[in-house]
């Protein structure tokens, strides 16, 4: 069981930055692809970002959020970052870190292992 807690949400002006973590604890962190996923009122679920196992090193970001987010992850501290620079208030959602045994899973949105329960971003002046 791999339980996942999301902290640093908050309330940013238009182009301000947040940074969002996610702590995995346990010893087999490393081995898991780690994901972000949003989900603002009334629309569906969007992938954010994700990054495989250290070995692999691939990252994917959501095409919304390329060039602005960064996924990064520290696995001496089982915890996985989504560092947002310059937001927009379309980026306003509740934002749910990930663990899948794959990275596809993530890219898919099908399949994940294990979800956070949230921290809800707000982008408004």
């Amino acid at each position: 069981q791999v339980q996942l807690v999301e902290s640093g949400g908050g309330l940013v002006q238009p182009g301000g930055s947040l940074r969002l973590s996610c702590a995995a604890p346990g010893r087999t962190f490393s081995s898991w692809a780690m994901g972000w996923f949003r989900q603002a009122p009334g629309k569906e679920r969007e992938f954010v970002a994700a990054i495989d196992t250290t070995w692999s090193g691939r990252i994917y970001y959501g095409d919304s959020v390329k060039g602005r987010f960064t996924i990064s992850r520290d696995n001496a501290k089982n915890t996985v970052y989504l560092q947002m620079n310059s937001l927009k208030a379309e980026d306003t959602a509740v934002y749910y870190c990930a663990a899948a045994i794959t990275i596809v899973r993530m890219q898919i949105g099908h399949g994940i292992d294990y979800w956070g329960k949230g921290t809800l971003v707000t982008v408004s002046s």
